[in-house]
């Protein structure tokens, strides 16, 4: 996965950025202030920034000015149209405004990801490999028949691996917003992935809420 700087002068904000982060397979490095940053930029390598606007020391907008070439997302307490103007125009290639919801936080940073690494991304588990470029999966090397919903509940519970998610949230992410069955067809669609794919000690489910990829972080 990716190495991530995560400068946020909030220590709660920051270890709970960090722990979701970890969770999904990402490697973090906590910096708390803009003169912190800057000096982890120079000791290690990292794929992406996740920078709060509001810092100590120097703001994130001189962090932004001097870490130039890295990718980033501005996270920030300031909704105006003109910060986030200045942010993108300087570089930032996206903008949360706090509160955000980790989920969306996640669903950013793949996305970000995805526009500035180069290789083609897939995923492995087991015996089984989602090729995402692609849209397939394939299970012992071969291809293995999904349809399309299928496929993006899976997808969905990759990118989220480790967090636990409601059958509500399930619907919202693979479905979308304007899907008006019930949450019964998620139930229905998991029990399609485990079998068809063997993973019925990956996928697991959350009393009362829902489901959970389970992978070692």
């Amino acid at each position: 996965m990716a190495n991530i700087l995560i400068v946020e002068d909030e220590r709660p904000i920051n270890e709970l950025i960090k722990r979701n982060m970890n969770l999904v397979g990402h490697k973090c490095v906590s910096a708390f202030d803009g003169k912190e940053a800057l000096a982890s930029v120079e000791r290690h390598s990292f794929d992406l920034v996740l920078l709060d606007v509001m810092l100590p020391e120097l703001d994130g907008f001189d962090v932004l000015e001097r870490i130039a070439g890295i990718p980033t997302i501005l996270l920030t307490a300031k909704n105006s149209l003109p910060d986030r103007v200045k942010g993108l125009n300087m570089g930032a290639d996206d903008y949360l405004t706090k509160p955000f919801e980790i989920l969306e936080l996640l669903a950013r940073v793949d996305a970000v990801l995805r526009r500035t690494r180069k290789e083609n991304e897939s995923f492995e588990m087991d015996n089984v490999k989602i090729q995402f470029d692609s849209r397939q999966i394939l299970v012992d090397g071969k291809i293995v028949e999904c349809t399309p919903q299928e496929y993006q509940l899976l997808e969905v519970l990759v990118r989220n691996r480790n967090i636990a998610l409601s059958r509500e949230k399930l619907l919202e992410l693979a479905w979308g917003y304007d899907y008006e069955g019930d949450t019964r067809t998620v139930d229905v669609h998991i029990q399609k992935l485990r079998k068809k794919l063997g993973l019925e000690n990956r996928i697991k489910t959350v009393y009362k809420l829902g489901y959970r990829l389970e992978m070692q972080a």
